[in-house]
């Protein structure tokens, strides 16, 4: 017999999308995946000569539970110039990707009882990580708010059981960017009704047209000493297959995680750390510069597309590199053998009718929303997104 908590929690959505997608595949189908979180692209030159200079050095052994001293100091620098704050290395926690950090930020912040308010749509794990720290999510809908949360509906959520709120700006799935008067408000809440802001800016580099990205401790650093700020370098550097990650974070929270995770994973993958480190001593900045401008190329010609939709808005797309379609007024008028029709159906007749994979918004909370990416070859993306816009529009 499993334990209880088994019960609390599915494989991830994300995931479920992208192994139908290879299934699919595998079965002798030509499809065009659109569900994976992660850019295609080469190795940045620096990350790969980091990573071939420690493997011929020879290094193997175990670093501190929370990263070599150098990685985390070069972070906290880092953070520090993001910021326009001065970070420490005590400060740094390095991780197994994003989603360790997050897991470990919830299992030394939160008590059974906690109550953690998320807005919706949502990245699938934010809520199955809280659930298995024994706390419960309240989630707040932004679809009406242009998938920015209110203020007044945030406030409203808060109890006296709330422990946390996380902020993911720019958003998975929904491309939202946070702007300041938000940012500002969320984080006078947190200090006037003490609570702690999970702040995932895993996307920070990706913001597009008129955006810009703000994270929350610049806007008002008295609200530093009740945030843990998320980041990875999946998204930032494509390395999504590397697992690395790291948080920043007041100093007790930081020995807490270095504590936990000394009897989970214990340090994360010392060739991925020496090949970040050697990028942040070594990085002219022109990779990053050229991954934005494909991914800003690839947002123009995927909207492009998308224009031609009927009776879908074309996304604001505003940061990271995803669409997210709102098929509320597709999907309202109609049922299929009585029951209502979601994204699901939607995104399984893209599958089989289109070849065309994406995420369904159920995975985010949200049964009238898909996910698709733009992170792949521009020819697929087009490919893909033509035969998407065919489907939607024939809808019935």
């Amino acid at each position: 017999m499993l334990a209880q908590r088994t019960s609390m929690f599915k494989s991830s959505g994300t995931a479920a999308a992208r192994a139908a997608a290879k299934a699919a595949a595998d079965a002798g189908k030509q499809i065009v995946d659109l569900t994976a979180g992660e850019i295609w692209c080469d190795l940045a030159p620096t990350i790969r000569s980091g990573a071939i200079e420690a493997i011929q050095k020879g290094v193997n052994r175990y670093t501190d539970t929370i990263g070599l001293a150098e990685l985390r100091e070069a972070l906290a620098r880092k953070v520090s110039l993001d910021t326009g704050q001065g970070w420490k290395s005590d400060e740094i926690a390095v991780t197994s990707g994003a989603k360790q950090a997050l897991f470990n930020t919830a299992m030394v912040l939160l008590n059974p009882g906690d109550e953690v308010i998320i807005p919706s749509p949502y990245w699938t794990t934010f809520p199955a990580q809280i659930m298995i720290a024994g706390a419960t999510p309240v989630f707040v809908e932004t679809r009406s708010s242009g998938y920015v949360p209110r203020i007044d509906d945030i406030e409203a959520a808060v109890t006296e059981r709330t422990r946390a709120i996380v902020i993911n700006t720019p958003a998975n799935p929904t491309g939202a960017v946070y702007d300041v008067q938000t940012l500002i408000s969320i984080a006078e809440l947190a200090n006037n009704r003490n609570f702690w802001v999970i702040f995932d800016e895993c996307y920070g580099d990706f913001v597009h047209g008129q955006q810009s990205h703000h994270p929350i401790v610049t806007l008002v650093p008295e609200v530093r000493s009740r945030t843990v700020i998320i980041n990875a370098f999946s998204k930032s550097l494509a390395l999504t297959g590397w697992r690395i990650g790291y948080l920043a974070a007041p100093k007790d929270v930081v020995n807490a995680v270095k504590a936990l995770q000394s009897h989970t994973t214990s340090n994360p993958n010392v060739i991925a750390q020496h090949a970040v480190l050697a990028h942040l001593h070594q990085s002219d900045g022109v990779y990053e510069g050229r991954l934005r401008s494909r991914l800003a190329s690839a947002r123009q010609a995927g909207l492009d597309v998308l224009s031609a939709l009927s009776r879908v808005p074309v996304p604001k797309a505003q940061g990271g590199f995803y669409f997210y379609l709102d098929l509320s007024d597709l999907l309202n008028p109609g049922t299929v053998n009585g029951a209502a029709v979601t994204a699901d159906d939607v995104v399984n007749s893209l599958l089989s009718e289109a070849g065309v994979a994406a995420v369904s918004g159920t995975a985010f909370g949200d049964p009238a929303g898909i996910r698709i990416s733009y992170g792949i070859p521009a020819d697929m993306l087009e490919t893909g997104l033509s035969r998407l816009v065919e489907v939607l529009n024939a809808w019935k």
